[in-house]
C-alpha cells in the first residue's frame, strides 16, 4: 500500500502543475484567438472607429488567406459554378467557417467541408458589425452586384449563410438590391457616367439568388439588446450621478449592437424621431421572390424545463419566438411567387453550437 507521504508528495505535484499548464492553455488560446480582436474592438466601438477613420476600422471585402481580397482580385474561373457566400455575426470573422481551437485535428469546418465534398465555390466575407445593420446591407448589396458584374459567366446560383448578425445583414441587402438603385445628377462624374445604367433599376445579383439560410438570426430583435436598453433607460430616470454615469457607460455601445434591439434593418429606423421609444416603428422588409430561405434555430435549454423558459431563452442569445421569424415567415399565403420557408430545430444546441453541429452541417449540405 502507498505511503501517505507518498500520496501527499503526488497530490502536491499534481497540484502544483496546475498552474504551468493553465498558463500554457491560456497562452495557445489567446495566440489562436488573436484574430479576434479586431472583430471584438469593431463589434463594440467599430461605428467611432470608422466615423473617425481609424485605420483599425474593418472595411466590408471578401477574405481569403487571413487578408482583403478585392473582387477583381478574386479569380473566378469555373464556368456557372454555385457560390456560396458566408457572413459571420456580432464580434465574428471569416475564420468561424473554416476552423476553431478546439476542432479535431483535419476537421474542418461547414465552408472547407462544402466546398471539398459537395464541390461548391465558397467565399468569406468580413465586415464592421458595430456600423448599423443597414449600412452593411447596402454595402454587401453594392459587393454582390460588383460580384455579378465583374464573373456574369463565372457566378451559377448564389447561397447566401448568415450567422446570428449576418442573417440580418443578408436580408438588409436584400432589401437594398430591389430598390431602385438611381444615382443623381450630383453624383454624376465623366468617369461614372458610363456606368449610370449599372446603377439603375434591379441588382443582377438577386437573379443568381436562390438560397438564403439564417442560423440563429433574431428577425424580431434580441432580448440582450433589450434588455440593455431597458437597463440604460432605467439608470437615466434616477437621475443621480451614478446612474447617470452608468447609462452613459451602457450608451457607449455600438450602432450595431443597438438595432439589434428590434433587427432594424433599414435607415429609416434608426433615424425616426422614434428610435429611443420603447416599442418603435420597424419597416417591414419582405421576402425576395424566388428565393428558398432556411431557417436554423437552436434550443439551448432541456424539454423537461417550462416552455416560457426555453422560448425566452431560446439559444442563449437568441429567443425561440425572435429566431422562428413568426412576423416575416409566418404567413405562407403572403409569400412571394416561387418563395419558400422552411425552420429546422436543433435541439439542446446553443448559439455558437451552430456553427459546428454536425445536423446543421449535413442540412446544409443537403439544401444548398
Amino acid at each position: 500500500m502507498p505511503s501517505r507521504f507518498g500520496n501527499a508528495l503526488r497530490a502536491l505535484g499534481r497540484a502544483a502543475a496546475i498552474v504551468p499548464r493553465g498558463a500554457a492553455y491560456a497562452y495557445r488560446a489567446g495566440q489562436a484567438h488573436q484574430h479576434f480582436f479586431l472583430p471584438v474592438l469593431n463589434g463594440a466601438l467599430g461605428d467611432q472607429l470608422a466615423a473617425r477613420y481609424d485605420a483599425r476600422a474593418i472595411q466590408m471585402s471578401f477574405r481569403r488567406g487571413g487578408r482583403d481580397v478585392p473582387v477583381a482580385a478574386l479569380r473566378l474561373q469555373e464556368a456557372r459554378l454555385k457560390t456560396v457566400v458566408f457572413v459571420h455575426g456580432l464580434m465574428g470573422d471569416e475564420l468561424i467557417w473554416q476552423t476553431g481551437f478546439q476542432d479535431a485535428a483535419g476537421r474542418p469546418r461547414f465552408g472547407p467541408r462544402l466546398a471539398q465534398e459537395a464541390g461548391l465555390r465558397c467565399l468569406y466575407l468580413r465586415y464592421n458589425t458595430g456600423q448599423h445593420l443597414s449600412e452593411n446591407g447596402r454595402e454587401l448589396a453594392r459587393l454582390l452586384q460588383e460580384l455579378a458584374d465583374r464573373y456574369p459567366d463565372a457566378l451559377g446560383e448564389l447561397v447566401l449563410v448568415g450567422h446570428s448578425m449576418g442573417g440580418l445583414i443578408i436580408r438588409s441587402a436584400g432589401y437594398y438590391g430591389s430598390e431602385q438603385l438611381a444615382v443623381s445628377s450630383e453624383q454624376l462624374t465623366n468617369d461614372s457616367a458610363a456606368h449610370c445604367l449599372l446603377l439603375t433599376g434591379k441588382a443582377t445579383w438577386l437573379a443568381h439568388l436562390r438560397a438564403v439560410f439564417l442560423l440563429g438570426t433574431p428577425h424580431d430583435g434580441a432580448w440582450l439588446e433589450q434588455n440593455s436598453h431597458l437597463t440604460e433607460r432605467l439608470l437615466r430616470r434616477i437621475n443621480l450621478f451614478p446612474t447617470r454615469f452608468l447609462s452613459n457607460a451602457l450608451n457607449q455601445r455600438s450602432n450595431g449592437i443597438k438595432d439589434l434591439r428590434h433587427a432594424w434593418l433599414v435607415d429609416e429606423d434608426w433615424q425616426g424621431p422614434h428610435a429611443a421609444d420603447l416599442l418603435p416603428p420597424r419597416t417591414a422588409v419582405p421576402l425576395l421572390p424566388g428565393v428558398h430561405y432556411h431557417v436554423l434555430m437552436g434550443a439551448w435549454l432541456r424539454s423537461s424545463l417550462p416552455a416560457v423558459l426555453r422560448e425566452y431563452f431560446g439559444d442563449g442569445m437568441v429567443g425561440a419566438a425572435s429566431a422562428r421569424g413568426q412576423a416575416t415567415f409566418g404567413d405562407e399565403a403572403a409569400l412571394p411567387a416561387g418563395t419558400s420557408v422552411r425552420t429546422a430545430i436543433f435541439p439542446q444546441q446553443h448559439h455558437g453550437g451552430l456553427l459546428t453541429h454536425p445536423e446543421v452541417y449535413q442540412y446544409l449540405k443537403a439544401h444548398a
